[in-house]
């Protein structure tokens, strides 16, 4: 499966576009801008955030994927200033509305309470990706939810466990005859 492929099938999983897609595609922003910076606190709570989304079962989870880390570099390095403040005020709703919801903060809560916060913000989340102008801004869950599957299933433990993977399709032969007119191999 290609990355643009891995793409397509995030953006439909999530029910919205890829946020940031355009610079998945042609690579990140050589540096950060400094605008944004995500404390190591922050790389906890999106792990756990992750692992609601993608629970370790009889496959490794999200947090076996290291998917907060991942999440940290893409925002930090990918997105571009809007979208990095979006994302860290949304971290702030999220457990914001966990201590509405259950009376305690998300990283402290059940995985129940986990479990039915974020349902309830994805469909806030779906509600509002539906209504949304090409030029309001992007809901910080979708870009959550993408940020854990992109890290997921592009990571080792979910590539390898969680799909099927062949490293090497077929096996290699460095010494193939060429007969002229022939298409070169790629690799």
């Amino acid at each position: 499966m290609d990355r643009r492929e891995l793409l397509k099938m995030i953006a439909l999983a999530t029910g919205t576009t890829i946020i940031g897609g355009e610079l998945l595609l042609s690579g990140c922003k050589s540096g950060s801008s400094g605008v944004t910076s995500l404390a190591s606190v922050d790389v906890a709570l999106l792990d756990e955030i992750a692992e609601t989304i993608l629970p370790k079962t009889n496959t490794p989870g999200a947090k076996d994927a290291e998917a907060g880390k991942f999440m940290k570099l893409m925002v930090t390095d990918c997105y571009e200033e809007k979208d990095q403040k979006i994302f860290v005020e949304g971290l702030g709703k999220l457990d914001d509305a966990c201590n509405k919801m259950h009376s305690t903060s998300f990283i402290k809560a059940t995985p129940q309470q986990r479990n039915d916060l974020l349902l309830s913000i994805d469909k806030e989340a779906k509600e509002y990706n539906k209504t949304k102008k090409p030029d309001d801004p992007n809901h910080y869950f979708t870009m959550i939810k993408q940020l854990t599957l992109l890290g997921f299933f592009t990571s080792k433990p979910g590539a390898t466990q969680a799909l099927r993977y062949i490293a090497v399709p077929g096996r290699y032969d460095g010494c193939v005859p060429y007969t002229k007119g022939e298409k070169a191999w790629a690799t």
